[in-house]
């Protein structure tokens, strides 16, 4: 068959099912979450990282050159994929069942799958399985939601390069494994998974908690798939910086996230050292509130005119001891403060966007006598007594994940929510709510 009579015979299909696919737009208001739970659960449950589910099937990694890398060439375009009754009756299954992800099985045209399957015939099964397919590959492995509703999102999510997609289909079709092949596709750590417990336990008639739950497991597909054996997660709402090895939570401490009127934006980032007795760059924003201040040095262009103020080392120095070495585009780090007081706070939202942590000079010491690292605590004590800028590296650098989970859940399929102090719920969850995900404006007066 041809591509343009395979797309004649989806369209005849689709005309005589859209009935069943629409899906009016959702009009309720966005539930605002409770205030945070001032408990915290005995176990953290943002921390571990599981390794649960069989991964997806890898890519074959390309060989190690020295040669200049070459540009990405583009994935060839392939004939569409040859599907079965069986097979696609396994994808219609699994589309009926995907709720229990916290996605909605209209998003992935059921209606379409099944009627084509009804007909018996290989070239409709085709079209319509090789329509939904893609759609549930993409949910599964980067979230239903993206566009402008992933507000100060700047994560790089590796799960689905391009090509990806078919790859996993022709294997699954070879090898009769179209539910473990998505499955594979679902995040690892523990929290989804007790977040996927706790919707299942919800009470159906309480929207703003389910909506709440499914908003946060997209979130979780937002990340990349396995965090690491070894990483910092900062959840934002949480006002917590935690360090976990090999699924256990190694530290955890409280942090301090930036105000609302200066947000901390979700990125992850290479942890690659740290600096002692560090110097504060002090921001555009703030330089008005600091120029000729004692305590301040004036950097000059060669004009002689004044660029930037920069704090030197020192009790008053707002990053206090230390600062991790972060290199990133936002500026976002971890740091000590000279006001750790502040620490002892209900709501921890005062910082300019980075992340003030608690005993962070622990945190540091551990990482950097980790994997043979000759610094200790003492030799740390020591350089922070000479008054000078040094700056020791890990042996292994440390992935950090700075992220926004309003809600987390336990293991008995209770919940504890935290304040969404940016507001960033609800742009999630109309997009969620949204047959496009928030990629382009929905239209308000169709149906969906």
């Amino acid at each position: 068959m041809s591509g343009r009579a395979a797309i004649l015979v989806l369209l005849m299909v689709s005309a005589g099912t859209a009935g069943a696919q629409t899906r009016p737009v959702s009009t309720a208001p966005a539930t605002p979450l409770g205030t945070a739970v001032q408990v915290q659960p005995a176990v953290d449950p943002l921390a571990p990282r599981a390794a649960t589910p069989a991964p997806a099937p890898a890519l074959t990694p390309p060989p190690a050159t020295t040669a200049e890398p070459l540009a990405p060439q583009p994935v060839p375009e392939l004939p569409p994929a040859i599907w079965s009754a069986a097979p696609a009756a396994e994808l219609l299954s699994f589309v009926r069942a995907i709720g229990s992800e916290g996605l909605d099985p209209r998003d992935y045209s059921p209606a379409l799958l099944e009627a084509a399957l009804k007909t018996g015939d290989s070239a409709q099964i085709s079209a319509a399985a090789n329509t939904v397919w893609p759609l549930v590959v993409r949910d599964l492995a980067l979230g239903h939601v993206r566009g402008a509703a992933r507000v100060q999102w700047f994560v790089r999510d590796p799960d689905l390069p391009e090509g990806r997609s078919r790859q996993l289909l022709d294997a699954a079709l070879a090898a009769g494994s179209v539910t473990a092949t998505l499955n594979g596709l679902l995040p690892t750590h523990p929290q989804y998974g007790s977040l996927k417990n706790a919707l299942a336990m919800a009470d159906k008639k309480d929207a703003g908690t389910v909506g709440a739950i499914r908003l946060n497991m997209d979130r979780w597909r937002w990340l990349p798939r396995d965090l690491g054996s070894r990483y910092i997660i900062v959840n934002v709402p949480g006002e917590h910086a935690t360090l976990v090895e090999n699924s256990v939570t190694r530290w955890k401490h409280r942090a301090i996230a930036g105000a609302p009127k200066t947000p901390t934006p979700q990125l992850s980032v290479l942890a690659t050292g740290v600096h002692l007795n560090p110097w504060w760059e002090v921001p555009k924003s703030l330089s008005a509130s600091v120029a000729g201040k004692a305590g301040y040095v004036a950097v000059k262009g060669k004009d002689g005119k004044v660029q930037r103020w920069r704090q030197p080392p020192g009790p008053s120095n707002a990053l206090g001891k230390i600062k991790f070495t972060m290199a990133n585009e936002h500026a976002i780090f971890l740091h000590d403060t000279n006001n750790r007081g502040l620490f002892d706070s209900q709501n921890r939202f005062f910082s300019h966007g980075c992340i003030r942590t608690e005993n962070v000079l622990d945190l540091a010491a551990e990482l950097l006598s980790d994997d043979g690292g000759d610094w200790d605590r003492a030799k740390i004590d020591a350089a922070l007594d000479s008054k000078k800028t040094v700056m020791p590296t890990f042996v292994k650098p440390v992935p950090v994940y700075i992220v926004y989970f309003s809600v987390a859940a336990l293991t008995d399929g209770s919940i504890v929510k935290y304040t969404d102090l940016y507001k960033r719920d609800a742009p999630v969850r109309a997009a969620l709510n949204d047959r496009d995900g928030g990629a382009k404006p929905p239209v308000r007066s169709a149906a969906r």
